[in-house]
């Protein structure tokens, strides 16, 4: 470990283990910065790097893994690139960036163009989606004359795309 206290910036190296709050972060390497506010940001290395965090209210947790993160401790963002997992339980994303907001849970998956790979839709997203137990299920907004099929999940109109799913 290096720190540079005139600078604000610690250099953590080797089997990195960084924990905030419920919050836990596994890198080879990490750089950790410190705003004016006292703020920490950090930058993580690692084949993977790996995050763990558990879900506020509930008895699950999020996990994530990529080639780099980046965490933002006001926003309480992490972005993570190359070869970007994030799984909540039985759901599962997949991209080459990933950013996941820890106070909202909303997380968003990009693509690339090229991996290097060469592989047919490599650069695409992918997901497992589980569907809500019925149990589970609130009143949605559809009008009446609107039916699926027991098994599909409900579509939300495009206003509400733009924020987390609501559990």
């Amino acid at each position: 470990m290096e720190i540079d206290d005139a600078k604000k910036v610690a250099t953590l190296t080797g089997n990195v283990v960084v924990s905030q709050g419920t919050l836990t972060i596994r890198s080879d390497r990490m750089v950790i910065t410190q705003d004016a506010a006292g703020f920490n940001k950090g930058v993580a290395f690692g084949n993977p790097v790996t995050f763990r965090q558990k879900r506020e209210g509930f008895d699950e947790y999020i996990d994530g893994q990529a080639q780099r993160m980046e965490y933002d401790g006001r926003n309480e963002t992490l972005e993570l690139y190359d070869k970007a997992v994030v799984k909540k339980g039985a759901e599962e994303v997949r991209g080459n960036y990933i950013s996941y907001n820890s106070r909202t849970e909303f997380y968003q998956a990009i693509g690339s163009s090229k991996d290097g790979t060469g592989k047919e839709g490599a650069g695409r997203v992918r997901a497992v989606i589980v569907p809500k137990k019925k149990s589970e299920e609130g009143k949605t907004s559809a009008s009446p004359s609107v039916t699926s099929p027991p098994s599909a999940v409900p579509l939300k109109p495009s206003a509400d795309l733009a924020r987390p799913l609501e559990r």
